[in-house]
């Protein structure tokens, strides 16, 4: 879809938007590219794009930053619209989510794929017309209860502790990934953790 040259790289955090979703287990693709504005000191207080936009300077490579104001199974219009815009390379764009399949705070970067059950994703590709663009997935456990009920949840005060370094070394991936390509990043980041 997108016919780009090359100039910036697009970062897309999915969730729901608004003060309800905040901090629930399907936003954690917000919390990550929140922790990214604040590490690169840009501001996500512009709405463009159907998103929340961030413009950054990562150690000399421009980024955008964006958090669609959609619901997340429309997530796919802000990526199409801002990649219009920047005539966005597909290799320059990297979408954070969630996933129901991964334990809880284990992440994993791939550099394409199906959306698996995961609506926001599967909106993206529908939009874009290809499942080959990279995507970094953050485990949320598997749902108790209702799928959908679950993802709105918020996390346990002991799964909040495991979350905040789980949210960390998916913002070093994304600055991993920016530097050095989606290899590397996958050698790097998606072995699994040493048992204690």
């Amino acid at each position: 879809m997108f016919d780009g040259v090359g100039v910036v790289k697009l970062v897309v955090g999915l969730g729901n938007p608004g003060k309800r979703y905040d901090g629930t287990r399907h936003n954690v693709g917000f919390d990550v590219v929140d922790l990214l504005a604040s590490r690169w000191q840009a501001s996500m207080l512009t709405e463009k794009f159907h998103a929340w936009f961030g413009d950054a300077d990562c150690s000399g490579e421009r980024v955008v930053l964006l958090k669609p104001t959609t619901w997340m199974n429309r997530s796919g219009q802000a990526v199409a619209a801002a990649g219009r815009f920047y005539k966005l390379e597909l290799a320059d764009l990297l979408i954070v989510a969630d996933d129901l399949a991964l334990p809880l705070g284990r992440i994993r970067f791939r550099s394409k794929g199906s959306a698996g059950s995961h609506n926001g994703l599967q909106d993206v590709i529908d939009r874009i017309g290809t499942n080959e663009f990279c995507r970094l997935r953050v485990g949320i456990d598997k749902p108790v209860g209702v799928p959908s009920v679950y993802v709105t949840s918020r996390f346990t005060e002991a799964e909040e502790l495991e979350m905040v370094s789980s949210r960390k070394c998916a913002a070093d991936a994304v600055e991993h990934w920016i530097h050095h390509g989606p290899e590397s990043t996958m050698n790097r980041f998606n072995s699994d953790p040493v048992e204690p």
